[in-house]
């Protein structure tokens, strides 16, 4: 079982900026696939970034060129730098890991975009 615990969370106004920060509770290893992934009001789940242990990054077309996902395999940490943030990016924002056929999520954290 892994633990993942998001923080950063938080209000900020449009054109804003904030970073979300996903701490693992095992050694992130080359083969784990991270993720972010959000949940806006009413709607459902949908992947926002992802990070192969290779490097390998997808977007969502929503963010590509605001959101930046990176990891630290040392401190068993996945970041979100989320940039020109928008109303739209409202929503609950969940850590995932995915490694050698499971599947875990954090508990997430709320970001919220208004003037």
């Amino acid at each position: 079982q892994v633990q993942l615990v998001e923080s950063g969370g938080g209000l900020v106004q449009p054109g804003g900026s904030l970073r979300l920060s996903c701490a693992a509770s095992r050694s992130i290893f080359s083969a784990d696939t991270m993720g972010w992934y959000r949940q806006p009001p009413g709607n459902q789940r949908e992947l926002v970034a992802s990070l192969t242990g290779g490097g390998r990054t997808n977007y969502a077309d929503s963010v590509k060129g605001r959101f930046t996902i990176s990891r630290d395999n040392a401190k068993n940490t996945v970041s979100l730098q989320m940039n020109s943030l928008k109303p739209e990016d409202t929503a609950v924002y969940y850590c995932n890991l995915k490694a050698f056929g499971f599947e875990y999520w954090g508990q997430g954290t709320q970001v919220t975009v208004s003037s």
